[in-house]
C-alpha cells in the first residue's frame, strides 16, 4: 500500500504575513522563534521597510533553524500557503476606540483579501486588523471561501490579559490560573467568572459572589482592567504587539499542529477502509 503523499497544497507549513508593522512583525517573530514553520512570507506596500524588516530576520536565522524567508509586494509569492496572518491597516491611536478604525480599514482589506485567497484558497485566514471581530465578517465576504477557513484573534488575547491580572492578584503563576473572555474583542467582551479556575478549583466555590458587583473582594474590576489594557500600553508606548504576537502563534500552532494530525488520521482512515474493501 503507497504511503501518503504530501504536497505543497496539502502539507506545506507556509505561513503568510500581510502587514509589516509592530503587530505583523511580532507574529512573524513569534512563530519563527517557536519554529512552527520552515517557510515565512512577509508582505506589506512599503518595499523599503519590507526589504529591512526581512533582511533582518534572514540574518538571524542560524539560531532557529533552517527557515525560509521571503520578503514581497507581490501577491504570488503567498501562493499555497497554510495560514495568512492579516495585520495590516490603521494603527488604533490613544484615546480611540477599535470601532472607530472601521471605515479606513475595510477599504485596507478590499485591496489585501481577494488577491490572498485568488492565491491560497485552502489557507486558513486569521484575522487580526481592528475592529477585528467586524473585519473578520468583512475578510470572509471579501474572500468568498466557506466560514470556517476566515476566523479573526477573537478573544484570546483578552483572556490572556485576564489570567495575566488573575495571576498577579493571586500570587500564582498565569499558567495555572484559567480563565476566559468571551464576545467580542474589546470594550463589549465578557467575562465568565463560573469558569475561572486555579489548578482545576473554581474559584465560584470558594467566593458564591465570585464576579459578581456584590463581591466584597471586588474580583470583577478584572475585567475592567482587561478591556482597559491595551488603552494603557498604548498610552504608555504607542501601540500593543508583543502579547498579540504571542497569541496569533497560540493560534497558528494550533491550526498546523491540527491539521497535520487531521491529515494523518485521514490516511488512516483511508487505508482502513482500503484494507476492507480488498
Amino acid at each position: 500500500m503507497k504511503p501518503l503523499q504530501l504536497t505543497e497544497s496539502d502539507g506545506s507549513n507556509k505561513v503568510t504575513v500581510v502587514g509589516i508593522g509592530q503587530v505583523g512583525m511580532a507574529c512573524a517573530f513569534s512563530i519563527l522563534s517557536q519554529k512552527l514553520t520552515t517557510n515565512i512570507c512577509l508582505m506589506d506596500a512599503n518595499a523599503d521597510k519590507l526589504m529591512g524588516e526581512t533582511c533582518d530576520l534572514l540574518h538571524g536565522v542560524s539560531f532557529i533553524g533552517d527557515c525560509k524567508i521571503k520578503g514581497s509586494t507581490d501577491y504570488k509569492d503567498s501562493a499555497n500557503s497554510k495560514v495568512c496572518i492579516i495585520t495590516a491597516g490603521v494603527r488604533q491611536r490613544e484615546g480611540e476606540t477599535r470601532l472607530a478604525l472601521v471605515q479606513r480599514n475595510v477599504e485596507v482589506m478590499r485591496n489585501i483579501i481577494p488577491p490572498l485567497a485568488k492565491y491560497s484558497p485552502k489557507a486558513i485566514y486569521i484575522v487580526v486588523s481592528n475592529p477585528v471581530d467586524v473585519l473578520t465578517y468583512v475578510a470572509w465576504k471579501l474572500s468568498g471561501l466557506p466560514s470556517e477557513q476566515v476566523i479573526g484573534s477573537g478573544t484570546n488575547l483578552d483572556s490572556s490579559r485576564f489570567r495575566h491580572f488573575l495571576s498577579n492578584r493571586l500570587g500564582i503563576a498565569s499558567t495555572d490560573c484559567h480563565g476566559w473572555i468571551i464576545g467580542e474583542h474589546g470594550d463589549s467582551s465578557v467575562a465568565v467568572w463560573s469558569n475561572v479556575n486555579v489548578c482545576g478549583v473554581p474559584l465560584i466555590q470558594l467566593n458564591s459572589k465570585f464576579g459578581t458587583p456584590d463581591d466584597a473582594e471586588k474580583w470583577h474590576l478584572l475585567h475592567h482592567d482587561v478591556i482597559q489594557s491595551a488603552y494603557k500600553v498604548i498610552k504608555l508606548k504607542g501601540y500593543t504587539s508583543w502579547a498579540t504576537g504571542l497569541t496569533i502563534s497560540a493560534v497558528v500552532r494550533a491550526i498546523l499542529k491540527t491539521s497535520f494530525r487531521a491529515l494523518i488520521k485521514l490516511s488512516n482512515l483511508r487505508d482502513i477502509r482500503r484494507g476492507l474493501l480488498v
